[in-house]
């Protein structure tokens, strides 16, 4: 039997991201191994059960940690046995790990391919990012059969400077049949379900509470929300280091009425369902699956601009773009959305065409044509 390895820094990447593509490979006849490291415990419940094999490998995301030397030689050991046709590599540590660890293999037939997330280098990117992730991805660029890009960006960055094969896909697909519009009764249904009223203004932000996801941005545009509409909230999906300090931050802004921490949460589609609109204050990102998600389900969007952001948001038609940092901006959007409810309906309309290729239907196509080209 023909036999597909993916990898990954953390199981959960593969859960979220990958179900589609490992579909594709077991349809067309492949044994799907997993090599990466369980961290689902933090997930709340969160299963990889669609697998052939799953091997638990201890990777860090630090590429400093010295944990990766133990990851790297348990991840050779099984690639040196595992006699792989495809192996299909994730996240910067997974991707530059297992890339080392396959080298001698692809003198074999083994096909590599490293699916870039969003690079750690990219336009307006600290210079030291640029110094240390570049050359590396450069590098091993050379002992990859294809890169995928995610974004345009990316992609022509990669098309222009790397040394192999570069494709572009429209995201890791979201299941439409999960993500889509409803009425406004089933809508309030569900707002009954989840413990929320008709007359709430939600407000979703989907995201890990990370530096990088810049939740305290939406947390200090709520304070400024708050004093036009009382019935305005906002509901923090996700888990993460931060999540201490933004509940201090709200509960000190007296804004624990208005801001719910959900947690990691495996009901999105109820909770897009229920939301007015849908934010995310992002520094950098690849895409944005929160956000096609969002669209999917005809929401409007307000998001900070950045390179993931602006390809998947077209300022005043589907949502709005606000600067990094401009809490103001940002109150000033959400108020408009709010108080506004047919723009807002009419941009969430505009946003559910868009994210149509988006969807796991259409990247599925993508996914096999990259994949499967040549091998059957």
């Amino acid at each position: 039997m023909k036999k597909f390895l993916i990898t990954a820094t953390v199981q959960s990447h593969i859960c979220q991201f990958h179900k589609p593509l490992i579909d594709i490979m077991k349809r067309n006849g492949y044994e799907v191994h997993v090599a990466a490291r369980n961290n689902l415990d933090e997930k709340n419940g969160l299963r990889l059960d669609f697998a052939d094999n799953v091997f638990d490998i201890p990777f860090e995301r630090s590429p400093f940690s010295f944990k990766n030397i133990e990851a790297y030689k348990a991840l050779k050991k099984i690639i040196d046995s595992g006699e792989y046709d495809i192996i299909s590599c994730n996240t910067p540590v997974g991707g530059i790990l297992t890339r080392m660890a396959a080298a001698g293999k692809r003198k074999n037939g083994t096909k590599v391919f490293y699916t870039a997330h969003g690079f750690h280098f990219y336009k307006g990117a600290p210079i030291k990012n640029w110094l240390l992730y570049y050359p590396v991805e450069w590098f091993y660029s050379l002992f990859t059969d294809a890169i995928i890009t995610i974004n345009e960006e990316d992609f022509r960055l990669a098309k222009k400077n790397f040394r192999c094969r570069v494709e572009r896909i429209h995201g890791v697909g979201v299941d439409p049949e999960r993500y889509y519009p409803v009425s406004d009764e089933e809508k309030n249904r569900i707002r009954e379900e989840l413990g929320y009223s008709e007359n709430d203004k939600i407000i979703l932000c989907v995201g890990e509470l990370l530096p990088n996801k810049n939740q305290g941005m939406l947390i200090d545009a709520m304070k400024l929300a708050k004093r036009e509409n009382l019935n305005v909230k906002v509901l923090f999906a996700g888990n993460g280091p931060e999540r201490e300090c933004l509940e201090k931050i709200a509960k000190e802004n007296g804004l624990e009425k208005n801001i719910d921490f959900l947690g990691y949460c495996t009901i999105l589609e109820k909770y897009q369902k229920a939301s007015d609109i849908s934010v995310s204050c992002s520094i950098r990102e690849g895409l944005g699956l929160n956000l096609i998600e969002a669209m999917l389900s005809g929401n409007p969007i307000v998001a900070t601009s950045n390179r993931g952001h602006d390809e998947l948001v077209v300022s005043g038609v589907n949502g709005f773009l606000v600067k990094i940092g401009e809490k103001e901006k940002l109150a000033e959007k959400l108020l408009c959305l709010i108080d506004d409810p047919e723009s807002a309906e009419k941009m969430g309309l505009e946003g559910l065409n868009a994210a149509k290729k988006y969807s796991t239907p259409e990247v599925k196509k993508e996914l096999e044509a990259i994949f499967l080209s040549g091998q059957r």
